[in-house]
C-alpha cells in the first residue's frame, strides 16, 4: 500500500518528497549522466557501481584463473546460475530452487512452451492476448508450427477492449476446454497494466489448464509470489529494472510441483551438477529449475547481477514497490496540473494497485515530443504509433527529476519545440 500523500505542484515539494525518501542514498550507487535525466529505466536500467565491480571481479577471475574460474575465484562460474536463481527468488515469491538465471527471454519461452504445452484430445491451443510483446507470439507461433498446427487458428488472442487494457474476465472466458496452455504478461509493456496474477492463475489452475507469466516488465518493480498463487512458469528479462546490463542474462522460474518433467530442450547444463561431466548420452536432469537451462551460461552477462541483486535485497521490493507508486503517482499528478490542454492523456490505470513501473503518455506527436525530449537531456520511450513512456526507477530517480522532466515537458508543448523532428521512430525506438 502507498503511503498518505497529496500533492503541491512546486519545485520545494519535490526537494521535500527527496529529503523523505528513503531509498535516496541508493541514487550515488548509479553512474548518471550529468544534465541529463533518465526516464527509460523499463526498457534498459543504467549501470550501478555495485554492478560493475562484480563484472570487474568475474574478469579478474578470468585474467587470473583461467578455467579454473568454473571452480575457484570470487564467483565461481559453474554454480553462479544457481546463486544469481537464489538471490532472485524473493523478487519474484519463489523458493530459491524454483529460479534460475539462464538464456534469454525468449530461448526461456521456447523452453518453458517446449516443455509444459504437451497437445492432448481436445486440448491443443495456446491461449494468449492481442497487447503482449511481438516476440512471446513469434515464439508461440513458432512452437505450435512445430507440433504441427496452424497458429492462426490455435493461437487464440484475447482481444482488448480499448486498445490500452485487458479485461481478466475477457481472459477466463478464453480459457475453454480447448486450451492447453496459457501465456500472459504479468505488466502490459505499453499501458502498464497489471494483471490479476492469482485470479488468472485460480482460474486456468481450476480448470485444469498450465498457466505461465513474461515477468519483463514487473521484475525489480513490483512483488511477486508465484508460488503462493500456483503459478506453473514465468520467464522474464534482468535490464531492465533490475539493471543488470544490455543482453543482460534472463531469469526462468518453474513450480516445484513441476519438477521432474523432463525439459523440452535438453541441454548439458541442465544436468544435475554432479554428473554434468561424466559425459553419458543420457541426460540426468538437475532435480531443481536448474533442469531448463540449456547451453553454458554467459558469465559476463551474469556477473553485474550480482552487484545489482544485493541492492534489491538491501532496499527491499516492498519499499522499492512502494517509492514507484508514489513517484509515479507524482508523475501522473504533475502532467495533469502542467499539460491538462495540450492534447496528453495518461494511458496507464489511475489505480495505483492495477499500475506497473511505468506511465505511459498518449498523443499524436509522440515520436516528435521524445526527440525533442531527448535534444532536452531528457531520456524517454516510444512505442508506436502514440506512446511516450516514462519511467521514474526507484532507486535512482528523484522528484526533482521528475518536477524538472514535467517542466521540459511543458516548455516543448508551449513552444512547439517538436515541430523540427519527424513523427517517426528511429530505427530502434
Amino acid at each position: 500500500m502507498m503511503m498518505p500523500y497529496s500533492f503541491e505542484p512546486d519545485a520545494d515539494y519535490a526537494a521535500q518528497l527527496d529529503r523523505e525518501d528513503i531509498l535516496a542514498r541508493y541514487r550515488d550507487e548509479f553512474y548518471l549522466k550529468p544534465d541529463s535525466i533518465y526516464l527509460d529505466g523499463n526498457s534498459l536500467g543504467l549501470l550501478s557501481k555495485r554492478a560493475e565491480q562484480t563484472l570487474l571481479e568475474s574478469l579478474a577471475d578470468w585474467r587470473e584463473l583461467g578455467i579454473d574460474g568454473w571452480m575457484e575465484g570470487n564467483h565461481p562460474w559453474f554454480y553462479l546460475s544457481e546463486k544469481l536463481g537464489e538471490l532472485t527468488a524473493p523478487l519474484v515469491g519463489a523458493a530459491p530452487e524454483e529460479v534460475i538465471v539462464s538464456g534469454s527471454t525468449t530461448v526461456n519461452l521456447h523452453q518453458l512452451v517446449a516443455t509444459f504445452y504437451k497437445p492432448e484430445g481436445k486440448r491443443t491451443k495456446i491461449l494468449a492476448d492481442e497487447l503482449n510483446f511481438p516476440s512471446d507470439i513469434y515464439a508461440l507461433q513458432s512452437q505450435l508450427r512445430i507440433h504441427g498446427y496452424d497458429p492462426d487458428t490455435y493461437l487464440i488472442r484475447v482481444k482488448s477492449r480499448d486498445g490500452r487494457f485487458l479485461d481478466e474476465d475477457d481472459i477466463i472466458e478464453a480459457m475453454t476446454e480447448e486450451i492447453a496452455l496459457v501465456v500472459l504478461p504479468t505488466v502490459l509493456y505499453r499501458s502498464g497494466q497489471i494483471l490479476d496474477m492469482e485470479r488468472l492463475t485460480r482460474a486456468a489452475n481450476d480448470r485444469g489448464i498450465l498457466i505461465g507469466f513474461d515477468g519483463c516488465h514487473s521484475i525489480g518493480a513490483i512483488p511477486h509470489a508465484f508460488s503462493d498463487w500456483g503459478v506453473d512458469f514465468a520467464y522474464w528479462c534482468n535490464y531492465k529494472h533490475l539493471n543488470g546490463g544490455p543482453g543482460a542474462v534472463a531469469g526462468l522460474y518453474v513450480n516445484s510441483k513441476h519438477f521432474g518433467t523432463k525439459p523440452g530442450l535438453a541441454g548439458w547444463f541442465g544436468s544435475r551438477k554432479d554428473k554434468q561431466f561424466d559425459m553419458e548420452h543420457v541426460l540426468t536432469p538437475a532435480e531443481t529449475a536448474g533442469a531448463y537451462q540449456i547451453g553454458t551460461p554467459h558469465v559476463l552477462s551474469l556477473a553485474p547481477l550480482l552487484g545489482s541483486l544485493e541492492m534489491f535485497a538491501e532496499a527491499g521490493i516492498q519499499n522499492i514497490r512502494e517509492k514507484s507508486l508514489k513517484i509515479n503517482r507524482y508523475l501522473m499528478d504533475l502532467i495533469e496540473h502542467e499539460l491538462g490542454d495540450v492534447g496528453f492523456k495518461i494511458g496507464s490505470p489511475v489505480e495505483d494497485f492495477k499500475r506497473g513501473g511505468h506511465v505511459s503518455l498518449e498523443h499524436k506527436e509522440a515520436a516528435r515530443i521524445c526527440k525533442a525530449l531527448k535534444e532536452k537531456g531528457i531520456i524517454p520511450d516510444f512505442r508506436a504509433p502514440n506512446i511516450v513512456r516514462l519511467a521514474p526507477v526507484a532507486l535512482y530517480t528523484s522528484y526533482t527529476d521528475v518536477w524538472n522532466a514535467v517542466q521540459m515537458l511543458k516548455e516543448i508543448m508551449d513552444n512547439k519545440l517538436y515541430e523540427k523532428f519527424s513523427n517517426e521512430r528511429g530505427v530502434v525506438a
